[in-house]
């Protein structure tokens, strides 16, 4: 039988006593509610902030990304600079001050509080302008193969947009850190920067942050919007809900508009993939660039047959009105005409006329890159050369004359 003197048990509560840690430890740690396609959803981390990284029970580690919350910061002052995904800046000119944060994932405006799309948005090239017009809160998708002129298409319409009161937002996805430099440098040297928000996730960037691109790109526009004027099966979601918020809003609301160009690149011209094919029955039309009239010398390389616009007409002022409907006319016939042409060599005197005027308004569609036209030389050249003043010059004079 073991005895224990009283004066051994206060002994021993006291060492107990004095070896106890008041120190309270607090950790902040959250539930992993469901994992897919490298995104974790999590419960609770109350306390963690935009970009931090966080460790989870196996030692890897990821971004916070805080979709729940108005996390992505908005203001003037980002007009100019270079930001992430998380719109950070990353052009080494230092933070950027903001007041406000928006939604990355807001709600699209509700049908009360749009209206008609009915001003025009220049993008200063007239294949586009007066056939395939674009209105301000319209969705037009920019769609063909790889260096067929895609992102020239969409530099051009920023730099027609000086004096315009438009601000512009450019998202690169996936893109080599060199080609994003490469564009931000031609903004720069045109002087554009500072009506323009890059938002770039390059290549090697992590796929949760080049995901999260588009949405920040959009959530920056509709900042201004509101101040201004093999795939997941998700993904059709996705892609609705992020061009439904381009819009053009009421009265009311100020007037605002966002437009979305939106870039897709198709693999041998295939249009009938799954990615184009959503993206087209989503927007308000389809630029189409085909490599095979790129390789032809015609820039920008549209293919105007089958490029649609489907506001029309309502996005276009009234001169450009009068003077496209037969541009498009004497485009679409001499296209039927070039083709018999090829299969007979006796022609009539009208067929042959029309082949001359139909090759001479090919070569007025020509431009080269950043070298947009106001609407008012759109309209001017159009009219020389639907109206046959042209006709009797040879190509190269043309050339010379347009110059």
């Amino acid at each position: 039988m073991v005895t224990i003197l009283a004066d051994e048990i206060s002994k021993i509560i006291r060492e107990f006593i004095e070896q106890y840690n008041t120190e309270v430890k607090i950790v902040n740690t959250g539930t992993v509610l469901q994992v897919g396609d490298g995104i974790a959803r999590i419960y609770g981390l109350d306390e963690v902030m935009a970009g931090e990284l966080v460790e989870f029970e196996e030692s890897t580690v990821g971004i916070a990304l805080n979709l729940e919350s108005k996390n992505i910061p908005v203001s003037e002052g980002y007009l100019g600079h270079v930001v992430n995904a998380l719109a950070k800046p990353i052009d080494g000119r230092g933070e950027i001050s903001a007041s406000e944060s928006w939604l990355i994932e807001s709600p699209s405006p509700g049908i009360i509080s749009r209206r008609s799309v009915y001003e025009p948005l220049q993008t200063g090239l007239i294949a586009i302008d007066s056939m395939i017009p674009i209105g301000r809160g319209q969705r037009e998708l920019i769609i063909g193969d790889r260096q067929t002129g895609k992102t020239t298409v969409a530099t051009n319409t920023i730099l027609n947009q000086q004096g315009q009161n438009v601000v512009c937002v450019y998202v690169a996805i996936g893109q080599k850190a060199y080609y994003v430099a490469q564009v931000v440098t031609s903004l720069q040297e045109r002087g554009v920067m500072e009506y323009t928000i890059k938002v770039a996730e390059i290549a090697n960037s992590p796929t949760t942050l080049q995901y999260l691109t588009p949405y920040t790109g959009a959530a920056l526009a509709e900042y201004f919007m509101y101040r201004r004027e093999a795939y997941p099966r998700y993904v059709f979601y996705l892609h609705s809900c992020l061009l439904e918020r381009a819009a053009k809003l009421s009265s009311q609301l100020g007037e605002g508009s966002m437009t979305a160009l939106t870039i897709v690149e198709t693999q041998s011209g295939d249009v009938s993939a799954y990615i184009p094919t959503n993206v087209i029955s989503i927007t308000d039309g389809q630029i189409f660039l085909f490599a095979d009239i790129f390789n032809a010398g015609i820039r920008p390389a549209i293919n105007v047959g089958i490029s649609v616009s489907r506001v029309g007409s309502a996005a276009q002022i009234k001169a450009m009105k009068q003077v496209a409907g037969k541009l498009k006319l004497e485009l679409s016939q001499f296209a039927e005409l070039e083709a018999f042409a090829q299969f007979s060599s006796d022609l009539d005197k009208a067929t042959q006329n029309q082949l001359v005027r139909g090759q001479r308004l090919r070569e007025l569609l020509k431009q080269s890159q950043s070298a947009p036209l106001t609407v008012e030389e759109q309209i001017i050249t159009i009219y020389i050369g639907t109206n046959g003043y042209l006709d009797s010059l040879e190509i190269e004079q043309e050339q010379v004359e347009k110059n």
